[in-house]
């Protein structure tokens, strides 16, 4: 996070023109995660979610996005709605560490370069990746570390709304759901095989887990020409 806003002041004291094309900036928010373990809320954030996010305006409707972003996800039966889950008693936390890449969409024109306040919903949608370290649960319900990480990758489905908040500022609240190809995240199913016999739940439903937040980011660059695009 040191070197993330050593660059976003960087470019704030540097760039003196109109021109916006390019956003960097911050994200600040909660995690939720939905599997096999703790509560099923789709939007119940419950651990702090933070990273940072780029985007390349290639029009006025549509930009090239990269964020990553660093979170705990918990999971603890206690909190569920499930009386199953509840008896059981499980819980779990680990940290992630996400990479998203893909494209944003705005329902409205969003051209920084007219005078005057905007706003306008949007959507986002591509690849993300995100590492995690591997556990399991034993018999007698113990969450233990495999000493192992994996990659579990996924499809960030966004819905978000953005206004300028100054000529060079823009702040979005958005809510992001990610669904993963992974079922690993809760320990529910051991990375290593011969830990297969511990492996519970629904093993034809995949993890999930959702960021909800707030981006801050600074616009810079030259000044584009739309019309190409």
């Amino acid at each position: 996070m040191r070197y993330l806003f050593l660059i976003f002041t960087s470019v704030f004291f540097m760039q003196n023109t109109n021109a916006q094309i390019y956003e960097i900036g911050v994200f600040a928010g909660g995690s939720n995660f939905i599997g096999d373990v703790g509560a099923t809320n789709y939007i119940s954030p419950n651990q702090l979610a933070v990273g940072g996010i780029f985007k390349w305006n290639r029009s006025p409707r549509h930009s090239y996005r990269l964020s990553v972003i660093f979170s705990d996800l918990e999971g603890v039966d206690g909190k569920s709605d499930d009386p199953r889950r509840i008896q059981r008693g499980y819980k779990f936390n680990t940290s992630i560490l996400e990479i998203s890449a893909g494209m944003e969409f705005t329902f409205w024109d969003f051209d920084l370069h007219t005078s005057g306040v905007k706003g306008t919903p949007y959507l986002y949608t591509g690849i993300s990746v995100a590492n995690h370290d591997n556990y399991y649960f034993t018999q007698n319900g113990q969450y233990t570390s495999e000493d192992t990480s994996s990659w579990a990758y996924g499809i960030p489905m966004v819905l978000g709304y953005k206004t300028n908040i100054s000529n060079h500022l823009v702040l979005a609240g958005e809510i992001g759901v990610r669904y993963t190809f992974s079922d690993e995240l809760d320990g529910s199913v051991p990375d290593n095989e011969f830990r297969e016999q511990f492996s519970f739940g629904n093993t034809n439903s995949n993890d999930w887990y959702v960021f909800s937040g707030i981006t801050l980011t600074y616009t810079f660059g030259r000044r584009p020409c739309y019309c190409n695009f």
